[in-house]
């Protein structure tokens, strides 16, 4: 098959040339051949050397995704359900299966892609147009390889309602692809109970990249008392509760994500001891400072302040200003478990951030742990955008 072939101007690839997945609009000399947006092409270098074969799409400034580093590769239907095989396999081999991310894009070398899997049913998000063309043969592959596991799954909902689909120039998507079923679906994690809503919750419905992180917030909670904020559907609320907390409280800014939290608690049956508030934390934070509160353990899980890089200086304040304040209301030699979701926050950024906070608050640091996203989320190295969650946990002492 006759592919037409993207020529890289010198010195640029770089990106790709590290292990990368994306070459922007800027790196490309010129194009031989032609194409429709969507269409696999041949990428080489400024000298003709191939560097494999990616999908294009001129709407994007990320103008091509690569697929393979083969040359004589074709992306053909095989070809897809090798790489979904793979990784199938690799979650099998990582992390509890009953609810995990099964595809994770550019990390499981299927850029634009996300697929969820909670319980029996798939969630499926895709952001490029290239890959789009091969959504259902991914999910048809998908359901195979899990099946041969005696997986059932009944039912796939997309969630391809993310605006960055307008920068690749497609209409956003949301609904069920197949028949239809019973959108809150009830998973199991580290033996807590949720109802995932897929249709209208965030992203995809739930936030599973936290899930280890959650259990190892467990085991500090035992008789203790919890903030918990940021807590969207209450996840690390409940793993304080079920690890043994005395009481804990729940923060957050939706009123919807605050009833599906206290949905959550009952389903537990941790109704009596965690309450949930719709409150900004910002303006909390400092209330229960003045009225003198304080707790055995703080949990900060905030949504990505910095969302771009233009963000980042705004985003160093407001991480900056919750932790410190969080600090103030931990009791001595209490625990903080904290963390931030954004790639653009990168991790010295976050430390030093973090260092300040606690310097600001007359505070000590004795860092108990340091962990990323669960391994369902792996982080390719080099493709910087796939490593975007720290989470540390402090024990806060006083300075001496």
């Amino acid at each position: 098959m006759e592919h037409a072939a993207v020529i890289l101007k010198k010195g640029e690839g770089r990106t790709i040339k590290s292990g990368g997945m994306w070459i922007y609009d800027n790196e490309i000399d010129s194009v031989m051949g032609s194409f429709t947006d969507g269409d696999i092409v041949q990428v080489r270098d400024f000298d003709g050397y191939p560097m494999g074969k990616g999908f294009i799409n001129a709407n994007s400034k990320i103008r091509i995704r690569m697929m393979t580093r083969k040359k004589d590769q074709e992306v053909d239907k095989d070809f897809i359900r090798m790489r979904v095989r793979n990784a199938w396999e690799y979650r099998k081999k990582t992390v509890d299966i009953s609810s995990c991310r099964v595809v994770f894009g550019e990390a499981d070398w299927l850029p634009g892609l996300v697929v969820d899997k909670f319980s029996d049913v798939l969630v499926v998000q895709s952001l490029a147009l290239g890959i789009d063309r091969w959504k259902e043969e991914i999910i048809l592959a998908l359901k195979e390889c899990m099946a041969e596991d005696g997986i059932s799954i009944r039912g796939v909902y997309e969630r391809s309602d993310a605006k960055v689909r307008r920068q690749e120039g497609m209409e956003l998507q949301k609904g069920f692809l197949g028949p239809e079923f019973d959108t809150k679906v009830e998973i199991l994690e580290n033996g807590v109970r949720y109802l995932v809503d897929v249709k209208d919750g965030q992203k995809t419905g739930f936030f599973l990249d936290q899930k280890y992180n959650r259990k190892a917030v467990q085991r500090l909670c035992k008789d203790a008392k919890v903030l918990d904020c940021f807590t969207h559907t209450g996840s690390f609320a409940l793993n304080a509760g079920i690890g043994g907390a005395s009481h804990v409280l729940g923060v957050d800014a939706s009123q919807l994500a605050v009833s599906q939290a206290r949905e959550n608690a009952a389903l537990n049956g941790l109704d009596g001891r965690i309450e949930f508030t719709c409150a900004d934390v910002f303006e909390l934070l400092p209330e229960l400072e003045r009225k003198g509160e304080e707790f055995d353990v703080v949990i900060l899980d905030p949504p990505a302040f910095a969302k771009s890089r233009n963000s980042i200086k705004n985003a160093v304040k407001g991480y900056r200003e919750i932790n410190l304040r969080a600090m103030k209301l931990v009791k001595e030699g209490g625990y903080l478990a904290t963390c931030s979701c954004s790639h653009f926050m990168d991790a010295q950024l976050f430390a030093k951030t973090i260092r300040q906070a606690a310097a600001n608050a007359h505070k000590r640091l004795r860092q108990v742990e340091f962990r990323t996203q669960a391994p369902d989320h792996p982080i390719l190295w080099a493709a910087e955008e796939s490593y975007y969650l720290k989470f540390y946990i402090f024990q806060i002492c006083s300075e001496l």
